[in-house]
């Protein structure tokens, strides 16, 4: 199975409630149809790059997770169909990219604090 990453960004006029009944009803098509979730990420409510739709923010939900091709075809339908979606972009990863989200994951990019020698 190839491991993909969708993003998705909601309409801005949903309550955070609904967002995230939107999103687990994704995730649950995604699990009931054989894929693995490898992470899910909530960066709620941001301000758009440009404005969709005569929107300037949305809220945004990342999804990692472990699928059969033929299944991002089907995520990718519903995601057009629902009217909640403003837009979304699935990502198929690399071994670098997999690698990179696994660093990410268990904290090894974080910034350490600073010691008292290095302030000085």
């Amino acid at each position: 199975m190839q491991q993909y990453e969708t993003v998705i960004i909601l309409t801005p006029l949903l309550s955070v409630e609904t967002a995230k009944e939107v999103t687990a009803k994704f995730s649950k098509l995604l699990t009931d149809n054989g894929a693995e979730i490898v992470q899910e990420d909530n960066w709620g409510l941001r301000k758009l790059a440009y404005p969709i739709e005569k929107k300037t923010t949305g809220y945004y939900h990342l999804t990692e997770y472990k699928a059969p091709g033929d299944l991002i075809n089907k995520l990718e339908v519903e995601l057009r169909r629902d009217e909640r979606v403003m837009r979304f972009l699935t990502i198929a990863l690399d071994k670098h990219a997999t690698a990179y989200n696994d660093k990410k994951r268990s904290g090894a990019f974080q910034k350490k604090p600073k010691t008292e020698e290095a302030a000085k």
